[in-house]
Formats: C-alpha cells, sequence, structure tokens
C-alpha cells in the first residue's frame, strides 16, 4: 500500500506540473478575441475562455492520473514485492525449523536475486551446519556413554561373582576404560577452546614443533613395522608451539595407527608452499587401504568429529582405536592459524595431508 501510494502521488504530482506548465504558457495567448480567416464565421474564444476551459480539462485530467496511478501503482508494487515475499515465505519455513527449503529466484540478475541467492546460500550453511550439530550431539553421547557402560558392566560382573575376579586385571581394564572417557572429554574440551578462545602466538620454526611430534611417534610406529622420515625444511610462521605440536602429532598418529598391517611407510615434510606464495606447507604421506572411490566429499568429511575412515565404528583393534577427533582438532587448529587443510587419497592407498599456513614476516 505504501508503494502504491507513492506511485500514485508521484505521478499525479507530475501530471499537476506539467499542466501548471501548459497554464502558464497559456497565458501568453493574446488578451483579445480571435476571429477566423473567414469574416463571416464567429469569434473565437477569449484567453479567459480558453484558461477556464483548460482547468476544468486539468481537473478530469489529474483525476484520471490519480487513477491510473493508483492501479498501475498497485500492479507495479505487487511485481516487486513478490521476489521479497517469497523469500519471507522461505524466512519463516527456516524459523519454524524447515531448512530444506530454497527460493530459487530466476530471471535477470538484479538486487533481488542477489539477495535470493545470498538467502539460499545462507540456509543451505546452517541445513550443514544443523546437521553436523545433530551427529555430534549423537556421536559423542554414544563415545562418551561407551566407557561408562563398559566400566558398569565389569562393576556389575565383579558385583555378581566377586570370589571369582581378577581384581588386578579387573582394575586395569577399568582404569583403561577410564582413561579413554578422560581423552574424549579432555579432546572436546580442546575442541571447543579452539572454536572460542584465540591462542597466544609468537614466531617460530614450524619444522621444530614437528620434529617433537616425530620424537614422539617415532617408537610406536616402529612397533607397528611403519618406515617414518622426516624432511623438516626451514618453515617459520606465527603461532602457538604447542598447538602445531598437537597438530602434527594428531596427523603422525592417525597416519601409524591407519598404515598397512606389515611394511607401511610414513612422511612428513615442512618447508615453504609451492603452490601458495608467502605460506608454509606441513606434508603428511601415509600408506594404507585405498580410501572409499566417492569423491573429495567423503574425504572431506574425516575432519567430522568422530567420523573415522571406517564411519563411525571404531576398530575392533583397541591398539588402532581411536575416538575420532583428531583430525577435527587438526582442522580447528589449522582455523585457528588462518591456515588451509587439504586432505587427499592417494591412487595406490593411503592419504596425503597438507597443512598449508602463513609465513612470518
Amino acid at each position: 500500500m505504501k508503494l502504491t501510494l507513492t506511485y500514485a502521488l508521484f505521478v499525479f504530482v507530475a501530471g499537476a506540473l506539467s499542466l501548471v506548465v501548459v497554464y502558464l504558457a497559456m497565458r501568453f495567448v493574446p488578451d483579445y478575441p480571435l476571429s477566423a480567416v473567414n469574416p463571416q464565421a464567429a469569434a473565437v474564444a477569449t484567453r479567459p475562455d480558453i484558461l477556464q476551459a483548460l482547468i476544468k480539462a486539468s481537473a478530469v485530467a489529474l483525476l484520471l492520473l490519480a487513477l491510473v496511478g493508483l492501479g498501475a501503482g498497485w500492479l507495479i508494487a505487487g511485481r516487486v514485492l513478490r521476489p521479497l515475499q517469497d523469500i519471507t515465505r522461505a524466512a519463516r519455513r527456516a524459523a519454524g525449523g524447515s531448512l530444506d527449503h530454497r527460493v530459487g529466484l530466476t530471471g535477470p540478475r538484479d538486487e533481488f536475486t542477489e539477495l535470493s541467492d545470498t538467502f539460499d546460500d545462507m540456509l543451505a550453511r546452517l541445513q550443514r551446519s544443523f546437521d553436523a550439530q545433530q551427529r555430534f550431539a549423537a556421536n559423542a553421547s554414544h563415545e562418551l556413554r561407551t566407557p561408562l557402560a563398559v566400566s558398569r558392566t565389569m562393576l556389575d560382573v565383579a558385583v555378581a561373582d566377586p570370589d571369582g575376579q581378577d581384581y588386578g586385571r579387573l582394575v586395569s581394564r577399568l582404569r583403561e576404560t577410564n582413561q579413554r572417557g578422560i581423552d574424549i572429554t579432555d579432546a572436546l574440551l580442546q575442541l571447543a577452546a579452539l572454536d572460542h578462545t584465540p591462542p597466544a602466538t609468537e614466531r617460530l620454526d614450524l619444522a621444530d614443533p614437528a620434529r617433537g611430534a616425530v620424537a614422539a611417534v617415532r617408537e610406536e610406529a616402529g612397533a607397528r613395522g611403519v618406515a617414518l622420515t622426516a624432511d623438516l625444511g626451514p618453515a617459520p610462521v606465527t603461532g602457538n608451539g604447542v598447538l602445531l605440536r598437537q597438530l602434527a602429532l594428531n596427523l603422525l598418529h592417525n597416519a601409524v595407527r591407519h598404515n598397512l598391517p606389515t611394511g607401511g611407510s610414513l612422511s612428513l615434510a615442512t618447508g615453504a608452499d609451492p603452490l601458495r606464495p608467502g605460506h608454509v606447507l606441513l606434508t603428511v604421506t601415509n600408506t594404507g587401504p585405498r580410501l572409499p572411490a566417492t569423491g573429495a566429499a567423503a574425504v572431506d568429511r574425516l575432519t567430522e568429529p568422530f567420523l573415522r575412515g571406517g564411519g563411525r565404528v571404531a576398530d575392533k583393534d583397541p591398539a588402532r582405536r581411536g575416538h575420532g577427533l583428531g583430525l577435527a582438532i587438526v582442522e580447528g587448529i589449522v582455523r585457528a592459524h588462518r591456515g588451509e587443510l587439504t586432505l587427499a587419497p592417494n591412487p595406490g592407498g593411503g592419504l596425503t595431508v597438507r597443512v598449508s599456513l602463513p609465513a612470518a614476516g
């Protein structure tokens, strides 16, 4: 209604101004009776007669312009506002919990189609975030419930048969199960802190925390028969040394535990990023089973919390079993350092992880 009244008022004012200009111009008509060429014809009206007739005609014209302005303004306003009405309906559906609806405006590129596309992109991101949050809540509940359920089962068995228990072994298993719950909780707290608290940074060489991570993993890699090599070139960055060591440690643990049973290999390298000037690169490459050939999306989802290489199911081998938060923490550390994380399956099996960080200076 506001747009309609605005259009109608504009048409009315424009018409009134035009008629005023015509009225002022008509005042220059000679102020004496005009006569026809034929002397026998009657005299033509004088200027006052013409102006009076003009005023009457102007009043009728202004009334018609007001009616036309209201009708045309209503149609134009409806056509202009229709895309906004579509966006409003989509917003109401989203507010009601339905995030799968999209506006999808078609037609020439203008402000409304850009607004529609932006709104659709926002809905898509909200849907992905909401779905990830639901999966995270369900998976976190499952992961935290498992050690508690295992502990309760062992205690119930001990209570039911107190004389037939090997209490040393029972305490050891309870301690192991309890430690698993603590590890999951610590990882969740670290993941939450990375999303809300910016880390303290300093100038350092990325090769130094990577070297510490290699030393920490070398014994486990040797016990599993995985050949570990490191090529630690200079990689100056501005970052948090503890978090960067945790990043390299998580990548190496993941590469060792998801490697081949025997005869596997693992390499870590640091140095300048040849693809991104002004950045340094940490690369971890390992052998292992072939990843599902379902495209890059399946590999990218490996950074989702609690998602392992085989989905949400833990490995049957306790020594190879993780809590599914290693790569999620790596992604959080990379994001906190304004870097880029890339995961790519190797043609022969295994994974190559590239962490590109802004170089210091």
